[in-house]
C-alpha cells in the first residue's frame, strides 16, 4: 500500500500585500497538483488586482508592482470563487493539500472571500473535508529540538529540497510539497501508519502546542505579541476588515 507521502498531493500557496490576514490581500496564488514523486505538476495560477496599493516592501519580496497588477490582474471576486472551488475539487478528490504555514493563506484566503463573495472557506468543504498538511508544523513536532529558523526556504535547505524561484506561488507551492515528501520519508516509522485524515487532527493539537511554546517565550523576552493556536484557519474576528 503507498504511503500518503508517495501518493497524490495538492500544494496550495499566495503571495500577498502584507502579512496581516485581516487586512491584506491576495495578488497571486497557485494550485499545484502532482500524482506521485516526480511525476509532471499540474498548475492553476491566478494574477490578481487587489484594488489597494501594494506596500513597496511587499512588492520587493514577490516583484509584483501596482502597475503589473493593475494592468494584468483580474478583479478579485471571480478569482476567489475558482481558488475556492479549485481547493474544494482536491478535497472531493481525496487529494491532501499542502500549505506552509496553512493559518496565514487559508485565513487570508478565508477573508478575501468574506470580503467579495459574502461566503467562507469552510463553505467549500461542507461535502468533502479539507486534509492540511503543513510543513512547518509537521518538521516542528518531528523535529522540534533542532535549532534554526523554519522559514521554507531553511526547510528546503534542510531536506535538500530544490527551491527555484522563491516567492513565486508556484515554485513556494510545490517546494513546500516536495518538503512534506521529505519529511514523510524521513520519519516514516512515525508517519506511515497515519492517515491524511489523522495527522490534519493531529497537527491542529500540535500547532496548539508550539504557539502556547511562542507565547510562553514571547511572555518572557517581554515581547507584545499575540500567537494565535487555532490551525488550519483561524476563526473570524467580530470586527474583520
Amino acid at each position: 500500500m503507498t504511503c500518503w507521502y508517495e501518493g497524490p498531493l495538492a500544494a496550495f500557496d499566495t503571495e500577498t500585500t502584507g502579512v496581516d490576514v485581516e487586512t491584506d490581500r491576495i495578488v497571486s496564488a497557485a494550485v499545484v497538483v502532482q500524482d506521485a514523486p516526480g511525476a509532471r505538476p499540474r498548475v492553476s495560477r491566478w494574477l490578481v488586482n487587489p484594488g489597494v496599493p501594494v506596500p513597496a516592501g511587499a512588492t520587493a519580496v514577490h516583484g509584483l508592482t501596482d502597475e503589473h497588477l493593475q494592468r494584468n490582474g483580474r478583479w478579485p471576486s471571480p478569482v476567489m470563487d475558482e481558488i475556492a472551488r479549485e481547493l474544494g475539487e482536491q478535497a472531493t478528490a481525496g487529494r491532501p493539500l499542502v500549505v506552509m504555514n496553512a493559518p496565514f493563506d487559508l485565513t487570508l484566503l478565508d477573508r478575501e472571500l468574506r470580503r467579495h463573495r459574502a461566503s467562507c472557506l469552510d463553505h467549500w468543504f461542507e461535502s468533502a473535508p479539507l486534509r492540511v498538511l503543513d510543513p512547518r508544523v509537521l518538521d516542528k513536532h518531528l523535529d522540534r529540538y533542532r535549532k534554526g529558523r523554519r522559514t521554507l526556504t531553511d526547510l528546503c535547505a534542510h531536506y535538500d529540497v530544490a527551491l527555484e524561484g522563491a516567492h513565486d506561488a508556484a515554485a513556494d507551492a510545490l517546494a513546500a510539497m516536495e518538503v512534506v515528501r521529505a519529511v514523510g520519508r524521513r520519519f516514516a516509522t512515525r508517519l506511515e501508519r497515519l492517515s491524511p485524515a489523522e495527522l490534519h487532527t493531529l497537527q491542529a493539537v500540535w500547532h496548539a502546542a508550539q504557539a502556547r511554546g511562542l507565547q510562553a517565550w514571547f511572555a518572557r523576552s517581554g515581547t507584545p505579541e499575540a500567537v494565535d493556536p487555532a490551525w488550519p484557519l483561524r476563526p473570524e474576528l467580530p470586527a474583520a476588515a
